[in-house]
């Protein structure tokens, strides 16, 4: 075995250079290293030390050689090929490599990439593929004297580039079957590099690839979408728009003008510099023109129905139930059969006092005196449920504790239900007060036990329960109210429940699940208008066969309650001498029957049909210590506007508001002034002489 000393050519080969001197030269052609030709010598030198993967072949056999770089190549061979004859080391590839030699030794010098071969490597029996050159190389004399490969195998390039093709093709096909348009822009002046048929679609036929956009479409001068993509390049911000009008030459003018969604989006490259950019979108075209046809559908719907509402409006007005407009037919049918029957029994006994009087028959008339009242009466109260429903009535609110009002009334609900219903209390321990409409609120309790007693037929429970509520914000969108502190007054029983269905119009005006003629539906629709016109709601509570809770909710009033007043009904007692009243209202009726009353009672008297003519008295000098007036006046000036002007010149004077319809802004949303007091249509001519003659002090 020959050591590397004797072999200094040898010199820096690594591995290669010791499984050359590993084996034993003596009966081999080209006999020991140390005898080798010069030129062998000399290529041998350049091969092991090159970083590059190289071969060397000698001789006719083509003696096989080799360097650490190509040592990899070789698989099972390496232990055994260095020396090998060329057609041994590759015996499984000579039908592809003989013809490669023959013609490198005929002198074609030749150079191939990523060309495959089936090879055992080290990583066994696969599919390889090799980028190669194959040259001659001649000695001193021109004779062959051998073969130089330079060689580098490319399998992983190769994979990698086929992968890559393929990721691309499968976008390409990605691209090519979105439902929306597609292309990709290279390159500051957007040059084509790829459009979908989409695209093509809506541009039209024409050519793309590898021009510019400003050439391919030429139409689109001046309508921005070429400063658009400048923009897009140069800043790299991306841009998205819906329903950009577009304008395309080569169309049909139907099909020219088009409504387009799109994005600029710049693409950019590994350095984060923008090279080109991506669009995308969708035409809409049909949408906008589907929605510009609903638009105008929509507003001619629109004008008909405002038509329509304006010739109800009189009607309406008065009975509009926020979310329940449908109920306006109903209600006003339900109205006009209500309000004929009671204008029947007013004016049908006015007639028969009239007939008994003429003919001096005064024994029956009180009778007809009676039956008129009472028709009157009940007028007054339907009036007073159609208010509430609308939330049109004027409250007088006062800072009121529930439970007080629960026990005031537990009596007579007990009485109201009757002994098969077992009413229960529950009343909150240190409740919060609320201000409202003590009479009104007792009415609402008395309909809901009611209404829970109706709905147990066989008899059962009602719970009456009050309690305070924090009201968070998610909850208060629910119910429509403001988030905040509430105090709630709820009435549960144990009947037969709701469905769905009924609850959802439980609050319409006249709707009544009880048979014709034993409930006139006006009960919850005035209980929601007043809950609403207090500040707070009214919310159902209702399952099937297990029951109803109705709960109101009323704000918290921070302060304490007041006393309850004294109910009774005493006597008008008289006027005193001097005192002055003036009477405002444009009913002649109505302001004859009050100065009547209140001359009576021996107040000294002015009168006025109107604002402007009551207006012009209260800036004289008469004396005048009350005001009674009415809010709705003709004349430009309405009754609160006509205080508020009085009391620029007369500052204490006391003013009382008689009304049967108010907006709360004209009475101050029931917080009026010191010395101001409503008093609600209609109301005993007896009551407006005690609510003067507190006013005038005592």
């Amino acid at each position: 075995m020959n050591t590397p000393c004797s072999a200094p050519f040898l010199a820096g080969g690594g591995r290669a250079t010791e499984l050359i001197l590993q084996r034993d030269w003596r009966d081999h052609p080209l006999g020991p290293p140390g005898h080798w030709p010069e030129g062998l010598k000399i290529a041998l030198s350049l091969v092991v030390n090159s970083p590059e993967s190289m071969i060397l072949c000698w001789g006719p056999q083509l003696h096989f050689f080799f360097n650490d770089t190509y040592i990899p190549l070789l698989g099972p061979r390496v232990e055994w090929a260095m020396g090998a004859p060329f057609d041994e080391v590759w015996a499984d590839a000579l039908a592809q490599a003989h013809p490669i030699i023959a013609q490198a030794m005929a002198g074609q010098r030749q150079r191939f990439t990523d060309l495959y071969w089936k090879l055992a490597t080290d990583r066994g029996q696969s599919d390889t593929w090799w980028t190669f050159s194959y040259s001659r190389i001649l000695d001193a004399d021109g004779e062959i004297a051998g073969l130089f490969i330079f060689t580098n195998e490319t399998t992983d390039k190769v994979l990698a580039d086929a992968a890559l093709r393929e990721v691309t093709e499968r976008q390409r096909q990605s691209l090519q079957q979105m439902p929306g348009f597609v292309a990709i822009l290279s390159g500051p002046d957007h040059r084509y590099d790829y459009v979908n048929d989409a695209y093509v679609a809506i541009a039209g036929q024409r050519d793309f690839l590898g021009r510019t956009v400003r050439e391919a479409l030429h139409e689109l001068e001046g309508q921005g979408f070429y400063e658009l993509l400048d923009q897009v390049y140069a800043s790299g911000q991306s841009y998205a728009t819906k329903a950009m009008p577009i304008h395309l030459g080569n169309k049909t003018p139907e099909e020219a003008d088009r409504f387009i969604d799109f994005v600029y989006e710049p693409i950019r490259d590994a350095a984060g510099a923008v090279t080109g950019i991506f669009v995308g979108g969708y035409d809409v075209t049909e949408r906008v023109r589907a929605e510009r046809l609903l638009a105008e559908a929509n507003r001619e719907l629109e004008q008909r129905v405002n038509l329509a509402v304006k010739e109800l409006m009189a009607a309406e007005e008065a009975l509009r139930h926020s979310q329940k407009m449908e109920a306006v037919g109903q209600l006003t049918g339900g109205l006009a059969h209500d309000f004929n029957n009671l204008l029947t029994a007013v004016t049908g006994s006015l007639e028969l006092i009239q007939r008994h009087a003429a003919r001096g028959r005064f024994a029956e008339i009180d009778r007809y005196v009676g039956t008129a009242q009472a028709a009157a009466r009940r007028a007054a109260a339907l009036t007073h449920r159609l208010l509430a429903f609308s939330r049109r009535q004027t409250l007088a609110p006062t800072a009121a504790n529930l439970n007080d009002l629960v026990v005031g009334m537990e009596e007579l609900i007990r009485r109201t239900v009757g002994p098969s219903i077992h009413v229960e209390t529950v009343g909150a321990m240190a409740l919060w007060t609320t201000f409202v409409d003590v009479p009104q609120l007792e009415n609402a309790l008395l309909n809901l036990c009611i209404n829970g007693r109706d709905a147990m037929p066989d008899g059962g429970r009602i719970t009456i329960e009050t309690a305070n509520r924090w009201i968070d914000a998610q909850t208060a969108r629910t119910l429509g109210l403001a988030a905040g502190q509430y105090v709630s007054l709820s009435v549960t029983d144990t009947g037969t429940g709701m469905t769905r269905e009924v609850q959802a119009k439980a609050f319409d005006p006249f709707f009544t699940t009880k048979p014709m003629g034993q409930g006139t539906g006006l009960g919850l629709s005035m209980i929601y208008g007043f809950a609403q016109q207090s500040g707070g709601h009214v919310r159902i509570y209702s399952e099937l066969g297990q029951g109803t809770t109705m709960c109101i909710y009323l704000p918290r009033h921070f302060g304490p309650a007041e006393a309850p007043a004294d109910m009774t009904q005493a006597l008008a007692p008289q006027g005193v001498a001097g005192e002055t009243v003036l009477v405002v209202d444009d009913e002649p009726a109505v302001r004859m029957l009050m100065l009547e009353c209140l001359g009576e009672l021996g107040y000294t008297l002015l009168e006025a049909h109107d604002g402007p003519s009551a207006l012009r008295l209260l800036t004289s000098g008469v004396r005048i210590d009350l005001l009674v007036s009415d809010v709705g006046l003709p004349g430009g000036v309405n009754g609160r506007q006509l205080a508020d002007a009085a009391r620029v010149h007369r500052p204490q004077l006391k003013v009382l508001f008689v009304t049967g319809y108010a907006e709360n802004a004209l009475i101050g949303n029931g917080h009026l002034e010191p010395g101001m007091a409503v008093l609600t249509k209609p109301f005993p001519l007896e009551q407006l002489g005690v609510r003067v003659r507190e006013m005038l002090g005592g």
